[in-house]
């Protein structure tokens, strides 16, 4: 559990400062992808399940919520 939250938090940090020269939907997917991924791990660890299934689902369809927020702004 301690090695998935020090994942998400470096994968945080290289994700908010690497958004710069990127579209408003762009940072949006990123951040979905990130949000969701460190979430469904979370969920997946605390759940009994495996970690990486979660982060890979739930990276999954935070990249597809953030994409869609994104385009809605546009």
């Amino acid at each position: 559990m301690k090695h998935i939250m020090v994942v998400f938090i470096i994968f945080a940090l290289v994700s908010t400062f690497g958004c710069s020269g990127m579209s408003r939907t762009e940072q949006k997917t990123l951040s979905g992808a990130g949000i969701g991924a460190g979430g469904g791990a979370v969920l997946g660890a605390v759940t009994g399940g495996s970690p990486v299934v979660g982060a890979v689902v739930g990276g999954g369809v935070g990249a597809v919520t953030g994409y869609i927020l994104g385009e809605s702004d546009n």
